[in-house]
């Protein structure tokens, strides 16, 4: 399938819900990566501390890397990544968190990229 029209480039989404069931291990294993990331300037150290310290879901987007995901799939390359986290109220049994609900089922997301569920 490789066409003059078709793209190299595919948007990959991943939504994830995690439980923390230990969020002083959490903020300590960021603190660690902060600590031993020689290449942040003094500065944004003390923003990405304070950061991790007040909130687990700062921690774990600071823990939780795109690249750690992809980095070892053979013939592609990262070309742009962007993350993010927030606390949220889950209910496992609510329809708003099936998953599962479009399996098999292909759909345009509007941006005209196919979407198959």
């Amino acid at each position: 399938m490789s066409t003059p029209e078709t793209s190299r480039f595919v948007r990959l989404r991943v939504e994830l819900v995690l439980e923390v069931d230990d969020a002083d291990a959490v903020t300590t294993a960021a603190l660690r990566r902060i600590a031993d990331d020689s290449t942040v300037p003094v500065d944004e150290r003390v923003h990405a501390e304070s950061a991790v310290t007040e909130d687990t879901a700062e921690a774990l987007a600071y823990l939780v890397d795109p690249f750690d995901l992809v980095s070892e799939v053979p013939g592609v390359e990262l070309v742009q990544a962007s993350w993010s986290s927030e606390r949220i109220e889950y209910d496992p049994d609510s329809p708003d968190w099936d998953l599962d609900e479009d399996d098999g089922e292909e759909d345009f997301d509007g941006e005209g990229a196919v979407r198959v569920g």
